[in-house]
């Protein structure tokens, strides 16, 4: 076969060395291109294509023939053109700059490109960090210390609220610093630190996106990610470093979901990959999250917040390595030690790309045309979240918390992302179509749900709340599964046919759902809850059954309870800090209790 094929060559030294390789298109299909190569080319490894120099990687090397992703439109793409092999796989710039930063899937900030135009113009190339701004750097590190990987060399103050903490790269050998920059204002890739042997550090440093950064060990999951999502934090916890799937129909609520998480959580940082959604769901996270103030420092939410936005109109092959960027920016903050949360949405629409190139590739399809590779592929992304102890410094501790957003089509749960999800994660937040129907957000179904890591976190659940925390969740537990019983009973007898206290178990059973797993993420009060707001109103909805249930077994009729104003007095608590409703509710409890205390007297 012809392939066209040549290479430049560079003089270094007395040694002659490959600079870069060429080859010759010989094939388009959508975003996968076949090119004629004579020399070895590497998995995975970055190519330009064409005149305009498109972004590529090689997935697939037969013989001659290596088949490139392209990362852009390939129309107007022809057989015989160009094809530059870079030698390198796909990175990205890490260091100060990311944070408020939107980027597309592979990495390029959308902001300086959208001053181009409305549209991305073909084969534009953008480092993810610029060199228009200036960083104040103050040292770490002094001359004659040793240095090894993840090492802090200095910290820089990238806004008022978040200190960059700026590292020696990873697989770096071991060196002495020889200088180091004194303290001032520097580009980003100004050289910082050099060592004995020459080398010299800045603030940026690339990492390939599909190879796990390197960390000393990880750690058990012990503490929980808290979502300030009463059923989340009650019934279905994940920790710090766990692994959520979050599957749901059209409508049922991921996306509001999930941005509740990524304004309320506990995370240090938020990373918010939109995988192939729907434009305007996008330009509506890009419009609102600069203007959410984060509940944490009083600042933008945006202040520590990296959004990958790779919308459906956008090439399909991006869409697949979205992810892998937004996993490599997560890793590198957790490096630095703090917890992330990666919110992705959605890997349905990250694994639809992955059918489509293996469509393209003429692979054997797997179940509903699928790759058979999908559930490895998930795995090597699942498998990067983690807790761990990174490189550097024995008491620094970091994690990556992964919640991904499924869309099985027709909300069927039995499809093979969502399965294979369900495989690969701890907990499995199971959106209902119904509630969502009913207006139960978040609609999160607590028969379906589940978690696995509830016994790790037990002990911190304990020290932070006490043993009447897990007596509470019971209740909740117990309280709607008899609920369900019983609802199979109305079918048979109807409501008639219960006892005064089966009828009472069903109106108390709606109070849990509509006050307590049901939340208004728009409400000041209401959108976030702490988990010692939510012991405090969960023990007042189980006393006032208690309460209740002690004058219907005296004789009380559920009639004479059914007209006081008890849903109203526990909506106003429930809007109440933990401190005032503690308080007033004592009181509104003593009242009720009289209520029925008088009720009871006049049926005796």
């Amino acid at each position: 076969m012809s392939c066209g094929f040549s290479f430049l060559l560079r003089l270094q030294g007395g040694e002659v060395t490959v600079v870069e390789k060429k080859g010759t298109v010989t094939g388009i299909s959508g975003p996968v291109v076949t090119a004629a190569s004579e020399r070895s080319v590497a998995m995975f490894e970055v190519a330009r294509v064409g005149r305009d120099r498109l972004l590529g990687e090689v997935i697939r090397v037969e013989r001659e023939c290596v088949r490139v992703q392209v990362y852009e439109d390939t129309t107007g793409l022809c057989v015989g053109d160009e094809v530059l092999f870079e030698g390198g796989l796909l990175s990205v710039d890490l260091g100060p700059g990311l944070l408020g930063g939107v980027f597309d899937g592979i990495g390029r900030p959308l902001r300086p490109l959208g001053r181009q135009g409305v549209y991305l113009p073909k084969g534009a190339h953008l480092d993810s960090i610029g060199d228009e701004r200036a960083y104040p750097f103050t040292p770490m590190v002094h001359p004659g210390q040793s240095l090894s990987s993840g090492d802090f060399i200095g910290s820089v103050r990238e806004n008022a609220f978040f200190t960059h903490h700026v590292m020696m790269p990873p697989e770096e050998s071991p060196g002495v610093v020889a200088w180091v920059a004194p303290e001032g204002e520097y580009g980003p890739r100004a050289d910082l630190v050099q060592t004995e042997d020459g080398r010299a550090f800045s603030m940026v440093h690339r990492w390939r996106l599909r190879v796990p950064r390197p960390l000393a060990r990880r750690l058990p999951f012990e503490v929980p990610l808290l979502s300030g999502q009463r059923v989340l934090d009650t019934l279905f916890p994940i920790p710090l470093g766990g692994a959520a799937v979050l599957p749901g129909g059209f409508g049922t609520g991921k996306t509001v979901t999930q941005q509740s998480l990524a304004k309320w959580c506990s995370a240090d940082v938020i990373v918010y990959i939109g995988c192939g959604e729907r434009g305007n769901e996008m330009t509506e996270v890009l419009e609102e999250f600069p203007e959410l103030l984060d509940p944490a420092t009083g600042g933008p939410l945006m202040d520590r917040t990296v959004l990958v936005a790779n919308t459906s109109n956008m090439p399909v092959a991006a869409r697949e390595a979205s992810i892998y960027l937004g996993m490599t920016i997560g890793e590198y903050f957790r490096d630095m030690g703090h917890n992330v949360a990666i919110m992705a949405d959605s890997t349905s629409r990250w694994a639809e790309a992955l059918r489509e190139i293996s469509g393209r590739l003429e692979e054997m399809p797997g179940e509903e045309g699928y790759p058979a590779y999908l559930g490895s592929r998930l795995a090597q992304y699942y498998e990067r979240a983690g807790r761990c102890v990174p490189l550097g410094a024995p008491d620094r501790t970091g994690s990556v918390t992964v919640v991904n957003a499924v869309s099985p089509a027709g909300g069927d749960f039995s499809e093979p992302v969502t399965q294979t999800s369900l495989r690969l994660s701890g907990a499995f937040w199971a959106l209902d179509k119904a509630l969502a129907q009913q207006r139960h957000f978040p609609a999160i179904n607590w028969r379906q749900s589940y978690t696995l890591y509830e016994d790790m976190l037990a002990p911190w659940f304990r020290r932070r709340l006490g043993d009447e925390w897990f007596d509470l969740k019971s209740y909740v537990r117990e309280l709607m599964e008899r609920e369900q019983s019983l609802l199979a009973l109305v079918q048979l007898v109807g409501r008639d046919g219960l006892s005064e206290e089966d009828t009472w178990t069903l109106a108390m059973a709606e109070f849990v759902r509509i006050l307590y797993l049901q939340q208004n993420a728009f409400s000041p009060e209401d959108a976030t809850y702490s988990l010692e707001r939510q012991r405090t109103f969960l023990d007042l909805l189980r006393r006032v059954d208690e309460l209740v249930r002690r004058a219907l077994s005296k004789g009380a009729l559920y009639e004479q309870v059914e007209d006081l104003p008890i849903q109203e007095e526990l909506l106003r608590l429930r809007a109440r800090d933990a401190e005032a409703m503690e308080s007033e509710g004592a009181k509104w409890f003593s009242r009720l209790e009289t209520l029925l205390l008088r009720r009871e007297e006049a049926v005796s």
